[in-house]
């Protein structure tokens, strides 16, 4: 066991794999390259193997290398949160709040409680992020985010992760107000195969259930536009290119659109929050508690 590590080479390793070769790891950390080269060499000689095979578009981290750069992000984001719990005051005179959070989800269910957080606690900075799933697993997993809220599943085979429900969404589809005479003897969703559709990509979670239903009801639609997010969804409707299918709940306060009522029971979801316990700082706390209602005591 070496006692006497030195933390600076691991940060020169971290730095490679971040920005993807040397020399730009040199100049984001305003050194040389080849002090970069030496700091890699010393902690490739230390550890007794190869972490990078060098190419001419910069380097790759080596099977070793990847299994090493696991490591070194959960112990650099171990340290975030040490600085963030040293740093934030109980009362959140400063600190800070990450969320993961699809953008409709923000838009549509939550942004009147950050509005809301961030009216009562001026000096925090928020940061929303969106992205898949996936990717936002991996940024709470290195501690660039505190909280997931997306909807269901949010699948990890990380057990220090809480999942925990916080409301259960329908699905429908939905039209402009202006063009329910076209649309109102609409009774099924086999009535939709002729009808423009402006529906979520394939492959995502609520494009499957859908598709999962149109196999059921064998319903083959001819018309299609897919679209990746529920708000260009809405504002294709309201550009009149078809009949759109999104969670009900984000138009039904605006009275521009006519949901569909269809005699078939629509796909539900639900939205989630994920969490570990263990590093959440005061100010995702005090959001999780007062705002999510979520006893973390």
């Amino acid at each position: 066991m070496n006692n006497n590590i030195n933390l600076n080479l691991y940060k020169v390793f971290y730095d490679v794999c971040r920005y993807g070769s040397f020399s730009k790891a040199a100049s984001f950390t305003f050194t040389t390259q080849s002090a970069i080269s030496k700091s890699i060499r010393k902690l490739e000689e230390a550890i007794g193997t190869e972490l990078f095979y060098r190419n001419k578009n910069g380097v790759e981290l080596t099977g070793k290398g990847r299994e090493l750069l696991f490591y070194i992000e959960k112990a650099y984001g171990n340290i975030i949160t040490a600085e963030r719990v040293m740093i934030e005051s109980e009362n959140l005179d400063k600190g800070k709040l990450s969320i993961g959070i699809p953008s409709y989800i923000a838009s549509f269910f939550f942004f009147d409680k950050i509005i809301d957080f961030h009216n009562k606690y001026p000096n925090i900075e928020i940061t929303l992020m969106s992205g898949s799933t996936k990717q936002l697993l991996d940024l709470l997993d290195k501690h660039e985010i505190d909280v997931i809220i997306d909807t269901a599943p949010i699948k990890t085979s990380n057990s220090d992760l809480e999942i925990i429900k916080l409301s259960t969404v329908s699905y429908a589809f939905v039209c402009l107000k202006s063009d329910y005479d076209k649309y109102k003897n609409i009774k099924s969703i086999k009535d939709l195969e002729e009808v423009p559709l402006v529906l979520p990509v394939p492959g995502t979670s609520n494009r499957k259930a859908l598709d999962e239903l149109f196999l059921k009801e064998k319903v083959s639609p001819s018309k299609i536009i897919n679209i990746h997010t529920s708000e260009v969804i809405i504002n294709a409707v309201k550009n009149k290119l078809g009949i759109g299918y999104l969670i009900s709940d984000l138009v039904k306060n605006d009275d521009n659109y006519k949901v569909l009522n269809l005699k078939e029971e629509m796909p539900t979801t639900d939205i989630d929050i994920a969490f570990d316990r263990k590093f959440l700082t005061n100010a995702p706390k005090r959001f999780i508690e007062n705002y999510i209602n979520i006893d973390l005591k």
